[in-house]
């Protein structure tokens, strides 16, 4: 395959990987990688069986962290298809993120793994593996797609549920975990034609060679 086109389709898969992976990861590991972040700006509300009052949440790959307002950390537990339930300052009203909300979230990981055997498949040179890494690079374009549909899902009911709690002002906004899933998208999608378009080059300049060297073989003998 052309260099010119081999070389920017790993890095774009790398870069990929490396996000998708640090994505996977995610809350409760990596704080700072959530999807949709709510910060309370008025009232003292709750979180599950706690009773001391928070004044942010942040929504991750498995597990939702909150900070009271003495500047406290606590995660629930990690697992997939996790449920919240939010109070207002007199337990008396409360909202809910079910598990079907967070279950997709699981996307992110397989997307993940599929990156990876991309990014394996365009190390080497021979035509079908790179047909092959192009074929991928789309497939998990595709799955990085539906994990970011997943993520903006996510993002717009944790705001209509926040908004329905009384006595509680909040601000939901969107989270680094939910911008590199987009970049990450952009980026196998750049991946998948480079390589695609390297491929097609060098099926040309083979095919030109191979006209010359006839040309020649021509001249030679007559």
């Amino acid at each position: 395959m052309s260099r010119v086109f081999h070389i920017p389709g790993v890095i774009f898969l790398l870069s990929a990987f490396v996000l998708l992976f640090l994505v996977s990861i995610s809350l409760p590991y990596l704080t700072a990688l959530d999807f949709a972040r709510v910060k309370f700006t008025n009232g003292s509300p709750t979180v599950g069986s706690e009773t001391n009052a928070i004044h942010q949440i942040r929504f991750g790959t498995w597990a939702n962290c909150w900070y009271e307002n003495d500047g406290t950390r606590s995660c629930s537990s990690a697992h997939n298809a996790y449920s919240t339930t939010i109070y207002d300052g007199q337990r008396q009203d409360f909202v809910t993120v079910g598990p079907s909300w967070t279950r997709g979230l699981a996307v992110h990981p397989v997307a993940t793994g599929v990156t990876f055997i991309a990014l394996l498949l365009s190390l080497s040179t021979h035509v079908t593996f790179t047909l092959l890494a192009s074929l991928v690079s789309f497939l998990a374009a595709l799955l990085t797609l539906i994990a970011f549909a997943i993520d903006i899902a996510l993002y717009a009911w944790v705001k209509h549920q926040m908004g329905k709690l009384d006595g509680v002002a909040s601000n939901t906004d969107t989270a680094p975990g939910f911008w590199l899933t987009f970049v990450s998208f952009l980026l196998l999608c750049f991946a998948g034609c480079t390589v695609c378009f390297g491929r097609r080059r060098d099926r040309m300049e083979g095919a030109t060679t191979y006209n010359y060297s006839w040309k020649d073989r021509f001249r030679r003998r007559y």
